[in-house]
């Protein structure tokens, strides 16, 4: 039976591909709970320090959610749609957003609802200029579910997702750069290598260092500065004991590249 996400290793990078591609890589329920389970295990792997999520085939990052199979959830009743369809993929963006080493997007084709709000949650994103963006959900008389009302506005501001919210309509890469939603935008062609690279970028540095800055960023995000500026220490307090920091003021100090272990 064929995976509906794969996973391959390349180096310290986790590469998954979203992997329906005859169903523009629709988030179903198989899907979603097999990107929580390589979430989980990619975690648990020390060898791992960053991941690339991408879709299969010529045409689709992710259309979004699995129409015919939420509608389904829907008719068997509210309690049984919120959680089956609604609790599920917000458990799913959250994970991306909370996760502690960096997950980088690499948008190859339409990114519409689920598949834009996975976009909006993971830390980085780097879009084909063949990409194409949409928040469609209000097409079929529903709200984003996944967490976009509430990512989309962080990132854009009010009125401008708002704008997008209401009227369904698509936005092109330039226009997904502009909002702050993707880092951005190469040729197709382009695309994994620029993923790559920003990935490479990152691994220069200490794996717990990158994880205390998403955690303040993640947790700070929706607090007071007061409160961020709480969090902020606290991260920096949990890596002053660490062998990373010593091996970075070092290296500074002797005028050398700094080699961490992660420790």
């Amino acid at each position: 039976m064929r995976e509906k996400v794969l996973i391959e290793q390349k180096g310290a990078i986790a590469l998954l591909t979203l992997n329906r591609p005859e169903k523009l890589n629709a988030l179903d329920y198989e899907t979603n709970d097999r990107l929580l389970g390589l979430l989980d295990q990619i975690e648990a792997q020390a060898d791992i320090r960053a991941v690339i999520i991408t879709g299969a085939g010529e045409r689709a990052f992710s259309a979004g959610g699995d129409i015919p199979e939420f509608a389904a959830s829907i008719r068997r009743g509210t309690e049984e749609a919120v959680r089956e369809f609604c609790r599920r993929g917000q458990a799913m963006t959250a994970r991306f957003e909370a996760f502690p080493k960096p997950v980088i997007a690499a948008v190859n084709g339409i990114a519409f609802g689920g598949g834009c709000e996975i976009t909006e949650a993971v830390h980085l994103a780097v879009a084909s200029e063949r990409a194409i963006f949409a928040k469609p959900e209000i097409n079929i008389g529903i709200p984003p579910t996944f967490g976009g009302t509430q990512r989309l506005s962080r990132l854009a501001g009010r009125k401008r997702a708002l704008e997008l919210l209401l009227t369904g309509d698509s936005f092109s890469p330039a226009r997904a750069y502009e909002l702050g939603l993707v880092n951005a935008v190469v040729p197709h062609d382009d695309l994994l290598p620029a993923a790559f690279d920003l990935a490479g970028r990152i691994l220069r540095h200490s794996s717990l260092a990158a994880a205390r800055i998403i955690a303040a960023v993640t947790r700070g995000l929706n607090t007071s500065i007061s409160e961020g500026l709480e969090i902020e220490r606290e991260q920096f307090a949990r890596m002053c004991p660490t062998q990373d920091v010593h091996a970075g003021l070092n290296a500074w100090i002797e005028r050398r590249t700094p080699v961490y272990s992660g420790n």
